[in-house]
């Protein structure tokens, strides 16, 4: 049993998040990945197909009560917030606007439903987010939750039923436990015993491969494995000593500048579309930033000082790593190189099309991206950063979530 499924890491920061253990890991998912998609039934890796939906729902049965029940993530603080009725939502402070007109169509649809344990799904729509579109000449239905537009052909079979629906989810993630509190998350969702409603489109978030496409070429899987012996090549630079002692001090900066880390400095590449990290970049990205928003946001020459020298301290300090850093961006570099192209095969198999709507109409893009789940329930995300995040950044959204 996991852990409340809250965030999920990117597969490339898993050395940063969980030390040596979580770089080696790394690369065991991708050796996994591998062997799943060249067709090897014992891989010990299974795959989600990530959604790209808003708002995050829960629902089910409450273990105590076996009140039917809708929340937010606020059901596992300590306030537990969840609803069981409309007006609980339509008195809910916290709820307003469209994001309480989505959980008022939510409880209202999904009670139709037989739940036997809470689920996590994401919203896709409600009846007014579906709309007819053409697109190259084609009808196609289409709803975007977030920063993916999602297209259906009109008159397919999936097509149909999504016209009919007035609400659609996709689950992804199972909870178990006596009580709110001691409520364990696993990945993936049963929905073969929900029942059937009309009103409600339901979907797993399980990667299908109907077609074959999502299985690598020989030369394919050549290719990803020789860049996974870069990546362990790399992975064996790194020393424990070194990534520990970097770990401290990006937690360090975490306290006193988060925008200062090295995560967020490959993130600000990423917004800039041009993910090449590099010792001398990062020097510059720390430097840059502490000058401007640690020591340029206090107002007294004497705490600025005091926070330059804070600043020099942990400068130095990184600059003593500058072996270690290299082989991490080396490493990480390797990580990302052969991750794209596991998301390459599996992009090439689509049920559902997936757009970005821009001013001028619809570009087509891949989707958000897919979990890789092992046999111990851990999991990470595999995600095309570069792309996903600039079309996060510059698509036009239909709600604020």
């Amino acid at each position: 049993m996991g852990a409340k499924n809250l965030h999920l890491e990117h597969l490339e920061d898993e050395i940063i998040n969980q030390g040596i253990d979580g770089g080696r890991g790394a690369i065991n998912f991708l050796q996994g990945l591998r062997d799943m998609m060249k067709g090897n039934s014992n891989s010990s890796v299974n795959m989600t197909v990530k959604w790209d939906g808003a708002p995050a729902i829960f629902c089910g049965k409450h273990p105590e009560t076996g009140q039917f029940f809708v929340a937010k993530k606020s059901l596992f603080t300590k306030a537990q917030l969840h609803y069981t009725s409309e007006q609980q939502i339509k008195d809910a402070p916290e709820l307003s606007g469209d994001l309480q007109t989505k959980f008022l169509e939510a409880f209202k649809h999904l009670s139709k439903l037989n739940f036997s344990k809470i689920l996590q799904g994401d919203l896709m729509f409600t009846s007014s987010d579906k709309k007819m579109t053409t697109i190259d000449g084609e009808s196609f239905i289409t709803f975007g939750p977030n920063t993916i537009t999602y297209a259906v052909q009109t008159d397919s079979e999936l097509g149909k039923k999504i016209a009919g629906a007035k609400l659609g989810i996709v689950f992804h993630t199972t909870y178990t436990g006596s009580t709110i509190e001691d409520l364990g998350a696993s990945f993936g969702a049963d929905i073969s015993k929900l029942g059937n409603s009309s009103d409600v489109w339901v979907d797993d978030a399980e990667y299908r491969d109907v077609s074959g496409k999502g299985s690598m070429t020989a030369a394919e899987t050549v290719k990803l494995t020789q860049e996974l012996s870069k990546t362990g090549k790399a992975f064996h630079g790194i020393k424990k000593k070194d990534l520990e002692k970097f770990r401290e001090l990006q937690t360090a900066i975490a306290k006193k500048g988060a925008g200062a880390t090295y995560k967020t400095y490959c993130n600000s590449l990423i917004r800039q579309q041009k993910y090449n990290p590099s010792y001398d970049g990062y020097m510059k990205h720390f430097e840059n930033y502490w000058r401007d928003k640690v020591v340029g946001k206090v107002k007294t020459e004497k705490t600025k000082q005091i926070k330059r020298e804070i600043g020099d301290s942990i400068l130095n300090e990184l600059r003593s790593l500058k072996k270690f850093i290299t082989n991490l961006t080396a490493f990480m570099g390797h990580l990302v190189t052969a991750k794209q192209m596991v998301i390459n095969v599996l992009n090439r198999v689509k049920s559902i099309g997936t757009f970005k709507k821009t001013a001028n109409g619809f570009e087509v893009v891949n989707p958000e991206g897919y979990v890789a789940i092992d046999k111990t329930g851990s999991a990470v995300k595999l995600v095309d950063r570069m792309e996903f995040a600039y079309n996060n950044f510059t698509a036009q959204k239909n709600w604020d979530k």
